[in-house]
């Protein structure tokens, strides 16, 4: 039985159901006014419950084996992204699961201070590590699913919003290997108590992105690129209104400002481990639309 956190978002939505299509048992921690039906109707056992609440964790690792904790933090990297996680591993190693694969996000260890997310996830990591359950930390840079409304959007109107350096580099990784190699971290040795930064097979520049849309949708794009200093200057103005707003977007501010990719030879070490040729992010797009 798997346990799987984030159930109802893009990537632990394909983690359930690869492992339905495995005929493996898992149970999604879902919300109530999350729309779980489809993991439903795939077979899937739903627990609804509040990541926030130490008794709803509790009952959901019983009788689990392993744990993939793919939630994000709805804004609020303080009570999801750190004390959910810290207390899903206390309540893991008190129900004897036998293996905690954490999502995390490349660049944790570099020390960002002005990024919620990352100091909650490198907390976690740190805390995993120290726990005694045997683990797979994975550090993914940017999941292709999260271009999908992107990719809609520049579909019916051409337009690409940058903001920022267009040179910065990422690899973009397809949620979909994602996924695979969560789920098969459990049972590949070479995986276990390791950390693994993830990543496409390409090397990108984000002005690569909006030209890959082009070439999908025959459109040409038309990119707007705004400074950092727009951003700057609209999140120090949400701060006289909102500082918690304002604070909260200091992740996104280190992503927009910071390359997030992996070398050739992570790549290399993740195709190797996992069995797996990783795709690019132009692959899994023209897999998703069609083209």
């Amino acid at each position: 039985m798997f346990l799987v956190t984030g159930a109802t978002g893009g990537l632990g939505r394909r983690i359930v159901q690869l492992l339905r299509e495995r005929d493996m048992s898992v149970r999604s921690f879902v919300r109530l006014t999350s729309r779980y039906s489809e993991l439903e109707q795939r077979g899937s056992q739903i627990f609804i419950g509040d990541l926030q609440q130490d008794k709803d964790l509790q009952k959901a690792c019983q009788g689990v084996q392993y744990i993939i904790s793919a939630h994000g933090s709805g804004g609020n990297a303080q009570g999801l992204d750190y004390r959910a996680n810290i207390e899903l591993i206390d309540q893991a190693k008190a129900a004897g699961v036998q293996h905690f694969v954490f999502i995390s996000v490349l660049g944790v260890d570099r020390g960002y201070e002005d990024a919620p997310v990352f100091k909650a996830k490198r907390e976690v990591e740190k805390y995993l590590q120290a726990s005694g359950l045997n683990y797979t930390i994975l550090r993914p840079s940017g999941f292709a699913s999260n271009l999908l409304p992107l990719a809609e959007r520049f579909r019916q109107t051409g337009v690409y919003l940058l903001i920022g350096d267009p040179k910065s580099r990422t690899s973009i990784v397809s949620t979909d290997d994602l996924a695979k190699i969560a789920i098969d971290s459990v049972n590949i040795e070479e995986a276990k108590n390791q950390i693994f930064s993830v990543g496409g097979s390409d090397i990108l520049q984000r002005q690569d992105i909006p030209r890959i849309f082009g070439r999908i949708f025959n459109k040409e794009p038309i990119v707007i690129n705004p400074p950092l200093l727009v951003f700057d200057g609209v999140r120090s103005a949400l701060g006289l209104f909102n500082p918690n707003a304002q604070n909260a977007l200091g992740t996104l501010r280190t992503l927009l400002d910071n390359e997030f990719f992996c070398t050739r030879d992570q790549v290399e070490r993740l195709e190797s481990t996992f069995k797996i040729t990783m795709e690019s992010l132009e692959s899994y797009l023209r897999r998703y639309f069609g083209s």
